[in-house]
C-alpha cells in the first residue's frame, strides 16, 4: 500500500477496549430485573454493535422491539455512570498513534458511539483526547454503514477520501470505507464473534495488533 493521506480509526474495538464497561451496564440492567448475567465471554464478541445489539442478545428480538427504549435509557445511563472504569486502550495503541504522529500522517476517528458518550470517554484517554477530528454516530443523520461519516472526516482534514485508510473491527466499518474508496483494514483482534467470517468482508488487510499497522506503511 502507499502512503496514507490520513488514517481514520473507528473507537470501540479498534481503539478502545471498551466491553468490560459496556458489558458492566448490560449487566447492571439484567440484575435490575434479576435476570440472568451474561458473561464476558459472551458480550465482548458483540460489544461493538452497541447497547442495541448486547441488549438485543440478552433479551431476545422480540422483548428487545417491545421495551428497547425503556432498555436502552437504562442501559445508557448505568453506562454513563461509569463509562471509563475499566476501558482501556488496545496494547500498541498509544505507541500507533505516536509513530503516525512522528511520521505526520494525521489521524481521526469515525465512529457509531453517540456524541454525549464519546466526549465523556476520550478525556480519559488523552492520546485519544488530542485527536481533534471525531465524528460521532450522530454528527449526522446517518451513521456507518454509510460513507457520508468518513467522507465528513476527510473533508474536515482536508484530504481525498480515496487517499485514506480506515481501520475497524466490524463489518460495517469495511462496508463504509470501500464506500468512501478507501483502503480498508480489518482491527482482527477487536470484538468480531466467532459466526462472523471478516475475510469475506472485502477489506484489503489485516491486523492482529494495532502495532501491525505500522508495518503497512513501509
Amino acid at each position: 500500500m502507499s502512503r496514507p493521506a490520513a488514517i481514520l480509526f473507528d473507537l470501540d474495538g479498534t481503539l478502545l477496549d471498551t466491553a468490560p464497561d459496556l458489558g458492566a451496564a448490560l449487566n447492571r440492567v439484567l440484575k435490575a430485573e434479576q435476570r440472568p448475567l451474561v458473561s464476558a465471554s459472551d458480550y465482548t464478541p458483540i460489544a461493538s454493535h452497541g447497547s442495541a445489539g448486547l441488549l438485543r442478545f440478552a433479551y431476545g428480538e422480540a422483548e428487545f422491539e417491545q421495551r428497547k427504549d425503556e432498555l436502552r435509557h437504562k442501559f445508557l445511563s448505568f453506562y454513563s455512570e461509569a463509562i471509563a472504569e475499566q476501558t482501556q486502550l488496545f496494547a500498541g495503541v498509544s505507541e500507533l498513534l505516536a509513530q503516525l504522529q512522528q511520521q505526520q500522517i494525521p489521524v481521526a476517528i469515525v465512529t457509531n458511539k453517540p456524541t454525549a458518550l464519546t466526549v465523556q470517554l476520550l478525556p480519559s484517554f488523552p492520546e485519544l483526547a488530542a485527536i481533534e477530528v471525531v465524528v460521532c454516530g450522530d454528527t449526522l443523520a446517518v451513521a456507518k454503514p454509510s460513507p457520508q461519516p468518513l467522507l465528513h472526516a476527510t473533508q474536515a482534514l482536508q484530504v481525498v477520501a480515496g487517499d485514506c485508510w480506515y481501520v475497524g473491527d466490524a463489518e460495517r466499518d469495511i462496508q463504509a470505507g470501500r464506500a468512501a474508496g478507501m483502503r480498508t483494514i480489518v482491527a482482527n483482534y477487536g470484538y468480531i464473534s466467532a459466526i462472523e467470517t471478516p475475510t469475506a468482508w472485502g477489506a484489503d488487510s489485516f491486523i492482529e495488533t494495532p502495532l501491525e499497522l505500522l508495518d503497512l506503511l513501509t
